[in-house]
């Protein structure tokens, strides 16, 4: 297990070609075979409360096969054939691993973040034309219920809802009080709704029908969509099996617990660990059906760790700030490693996190179109904190430029855009809109990232930024990571996020917005000063500050830099409104298809004329607010 540097890597690719390798073909294979070494092993544990001593439920590797196999059967008994889609709009659970596995065994499974608003459930819904939904119950505190029947209405395809009641996870008095508090719901008409749980107990616990022996398609994962609705990603068993395969080969046993309060509608959760879980015989934890969200997580998050005995740690930068806020107060010497990912790790706080736990970071890279897994600091070598490590056995990372319209290498340390083959990479057909996979790759099988970054003289890979959140101010690139990073280095900073504001003479200005650490005071007028020392580029320096309670960030803790945007477009356009005299006000930007951004504003009296005058020289579209 494990690998130190780029021979190692080199090394284990040179065993044998990865499509020679002893591995299942299918994910019932995976399953069946860790279930037939471990039987009795710990598979998959969940708590639907924080508290180290909270009710807990774990399934077994063999009660979890038989789950899977009864969920499976149930989706095929429903018409669900292998290219039929059963999605799931849910929070962490044990259902939620089944419904998973289930439905790649029978069809496609298409995860939907249950924080999405009913129109892009909707839009995701008709888009994999999915046949079957498995979502919550009505439940008290969580409209995850009302908001996916209110997309079943728009979801034609939708034929069969299935529910998962998180009641059965409660203790008395709670269990008793939930069904007096259960929210009514309106009805999606053509939909049928069961219960998931009574439904899956009816059918046979050995699968009834074949498991084919074939790659395909088994899993439709939206992106997180930076304009427009979500694009929807293609997944094979093959990428999948491969990413699990990493996970064994190089991190993972049996003998492993993960703690990982990440959430099951994204890759890294169910790709990086659940995956790698399946071919190794790890033992997954999930805490709370909001994993790092829920409450009281952060607060019982080392004494969860010594409750279950965990020996891994799955977190981003996010979760690693905020852990850093709250004391070691647990026994956690059977940690050994923490993986963190989704976003660039400042050093400072790797520091901070190894100095108060003992544990080591390591960092690694990955995205959703590639499966997941890319790159990672090696476990038993050199880690360059900063970096996203070395390239991953049998994945091929190509920095690339354009010049004269053709791509080309760069050199040692230059910056380009990140291009990655390897088995996760479904080429020629990522998305499953085929627009959208048009000018993806570079020499047909090299997915073009969107990612800038280098690879140093020995081989690790540095992020440098996004090429789609680059600031382009009069035509010139300002990379985001330059500001973000000087801001980091504030003693009152937490998070910073920076973009670009619209601006009618130079198109784009550089601002930012900043989250601080849990006590601290810091007005936006030192922030700016702090940042116009220690950014150096002078046209990279912010030209607006605004400090918020909280950054907008994704399920895995990425700022959420659309919202932001949002933020911006709205302050800009209104004061330049203001500014002239003009009565009309930006009161929303929404995401439009093939816009992007769109400001709306309410006329209040003003006319096209009287606002084209003042917006007309910002490159951001705007539209009046219909009803």
């Amino acid at each position: 297990m494990g690998f130190a540097s780029m021979a190692d890597r080199n090394a284990i690719e040179a065993e044998m070609p990865w499509e020679q390798r002893d591995v299942p073909k299918t994910m019932f294979g995976v399953l069946s075979r860790t279930a037939g070494k471990f039987p009795d092993r710990p598979a998959v544990s969940y708590q639907i409360f924080s508290g180290p001593k909270d009710k807990a439920e774990t399934l077994r590797w063999d009660q979890l096969l038989d789950r899977v196999t009864r969920a499976a059967n149930l989706f095929r008994s429903l018409g669900v054939g292998e290219s039929d889609v059963v999605a799931y709009v849910l929070p962490n659970c044990n259902e939620t691993t089944v419904a998973l596995l289930g439905a790649m065994v029978a069809g496609i499974a298409n995860p939907i973040n249950p924080l999405l608003e009913p129109e892009q459930i909707a839009s995701i819904l008709r888009e994999t034309k999915a046949k079957v939904v498995v979502t919550l119950k009505p439940f008290p505190k969580t409209d995850v219920a009302q908001k996916v029947h209110e997309a079943c209405r728009h979801a034609p395809g939708v034929q069969t809802v299935l529910e998962v009641d998180l009641n059965r996870y409660l203790t008395p008095p709670k269990q008793w009080i939930v069904p007096l508090l259960r929210p009514k719901l309106q009805g999606a008409g053509h939909v049928d709704v069961k219960n998931f749980n009574r439904e899956c107990a009816k059918q046979p616990k050995t699968l009834q029908f074949e498991d084919v022996q074939k790659d395909r398609v088994a899993a439709y994962f939206h992106t997180g969509g930076t304009t427009g609705m979500p694009k929807v990603a293609q997944h094979t068993y093959s990428g999948m099996i491969y990413n699990g395969w990493l996970g064994h080969r190089l991190l993972f046993s049996e003998q492993d617990n993960i703690i990982c309060p990440l959430p099951l509608f994204h890759v890294f959760a169910c790709h990086v660990i659940l995956m790698a879980s399946l071919a190794s015989g790890a033992h997954v934890v999930f805490p709370t059906p909001q994993g790092y969200r829920g409450e009281g997580v952060f607060d019982n998050f080392w004494k969860l760790i010594e409750r279950w005995k965990i020996t891994f740690v799955i977190t981003v930068p996010t979760a690693l700030s905020a852990l850093m806020q709250r004391p070691v107060n647990a026994d956690v010497s059977t940690v050994k490693t923490a993986f963190s990912g989704s976003a660039p790790l400042p050093l400072e706080l790797f520091r901070r996190f190894e100095e108060a736990t003992g544990v080591t970071i390591v960092e690694g890279y990955g995205l959703t179109e590639a499966t997941c897994l890319v790159s990672v600091n090696p476990t038993e070598g050199l880690k360059k904190v900063g970096s996203t490590g070395i390239p991953l056995p049998y994945t091929q990372v190509r920095i690339l430029k354009t010049v004269e319209g053709s791509p080309v290498d760069c050199g040692v340390d230059e910056v380009g855009e990140i291009c990655v083959s390897n088995p996760g990479v479904y080429a020629g057909k990522t998305y499953t809109e085929a627009d959208k996979n048009r000018d993806l790759y570079h020499h047909g099988t090299f997915l073009r990232t969107g990612d800038l970054g280098r690879l140093d003289a020995e081989g690790y890979l540095w992020i440098t930024g996004r090429a789609k959140d680059l600031i382009i101010r009069g035509g010139h690139n300002i990379d985001p990571a330059e500001i973000e990073e000087a801001l980091l280095g504030h003693p009152a900073v937490a998070f910073a996020g920076a973009i670009g504001q619209p601006d009618a003479h130079s198109g784009e200005l550089p601002c930012a917005y900043v989250e601080l650490v849990g006590g601290a005071t810091v007005s936006e007028e030192e922030l700016l000063e702090y940042a116009r020392v220690h950014v150096h580029e002078r046209a990279a320096q912010p030209k607006h500050m605004t400090i918020l309670d909280a950054l907008p960030k994704t399920a895995v803790g990425k700022v959420f830099k659309p919202d932001l945007r949002k933020l911006a477009i709205t302050r800009v356009y209104n004061d330049a409104l203001e500014q002239a005299d003009c009565p009309a006000r930006v009161v929303a930007v929404v995401d439009d298809k093939k816009r992007g951004l769109v400001a709306q504003l309410a006329a209040n009296g003003a006319d096209d004329a009287q606002v084209s005058a003042v917006l007309g020289d910002f490159t951001r579209p705007w539209e009046w607010q219909t009803d």
